[in-house]
């Protein structure tokens, strides 16, 4: 089996330090994450930024120092993601300007987001055109099978420009309590739910570890971290972002298989 990538999501753009106090929040500390996470196996990190109160934000300043901040960390040991998730702040309009100022290696976009109705279709096309051009690798988030069944329609009519783009599977939703379950991914790979030859998945709570591992030995990707949950397997709180990815990685390599390198992850996304 392919080696499989783990992503490490260790900030998202809702918690802050009284959630966790080694929640990263600026450039510096997400080097520092970065490099911890890179030496634990992750593969890939998918950061947000935030404004000086903590709070969400798509900038491209902030996106450029954070970017050059991880990179003086971990050179190219690790894929650079990142988020145009809008968290009720951002217009379509805004979340493209972000991507496309930035030009960064990855970007990840909630389709339900970016085209909430069919007015937006033909700009997320166009967005989706600039990406390919540019190289900007796209992740597309897929909050349920609807979700789903909505870029496979886009792809059938033409308006996706690729023909393996990678989407994540979210298994559940950013709710208090919320505890994802591996049984929650089957919806998305029933046999009459759309195939997807390259994706990932993330869970939230107690069970993210066996979420991933379950993802994993299907043919997924897998993303870990603070921004969906802070717990290992055994009950105990994660000290860092860290923690998480040696879990995961711990989890998958006792089933046999692999994590990816960077590298690898570069390789199997590759425009």
């Amino acid at each position: 089996m392919l080696p499989v990538a783990i992503a490490v999501a260790p900030n998202g753009g809702r918690k802050v330090k009284v959630d966790h106090p080694a929640v990263p929040l600026t450039p510096a500390e997400l080097a520092v994450v970065a490099a911890h996470c890179r030496d634990a196996g992750a593969a890939m990190i998918h950061a947000h930024v935030r404004n000086p109160d903590g709070s969400h934000l798509l900038d491209a300043a902030a996106y450029t120092d954070a970017i050059a901040a991880i990179r003086s960390a971990v050179g190219n040991q690790l894929v650079i993601q990142i988020t145009s998730e809008a968290l009720g702040k951002y217009t379509p309009a805004q979340q493209r300007a972000v991507i496309q100022a930035v030009k960064p290696e990855a970007a990840s976009m909630a389709l339900r987001e970016l085209v909430p109705d069919a007015s937006e279709e033909t700009a997320f096309s166009d967005l989706l055109g600039w990406m390919k051009r540019e190289r900007v690798v796209p992740q597309i988030i897929l909050y349920d099978v609807q979700d789903a069944a909505r870029l496979a329609d886009l792809q059938k009519r033409g308006a996706v420009p690729f023909d393996r783009i990678p989407v994540l599977f979210v298994l559940g939703r950013y709710t208090a309590g919320q505890t994802s379950s591996p049984n929650d991914l089957l919806p998305f790979l029933a046999p009459d739910a759309p195939s997807f030859a390259h994706w990932s998945l993330c869970a939230f709570g107690a069970q993210e570890i066996a979420c991933v591992t379950a993802g994993a030995l299907l043919g997924g990707h897998i993303r870990v971290g603070f921004e969906n949950n802070e717990w290992l397997p055994d009950g105990s709180r994660a000290k860092g972002n860290q923690d998480l990815v040696a879990a995961a990685r711990a989890a998958i390599e006792a089933v046999g298989l692999k994590a990816a390198t960077a590298d690898d992850l570069r390789a199997a996304t590759a425009l």
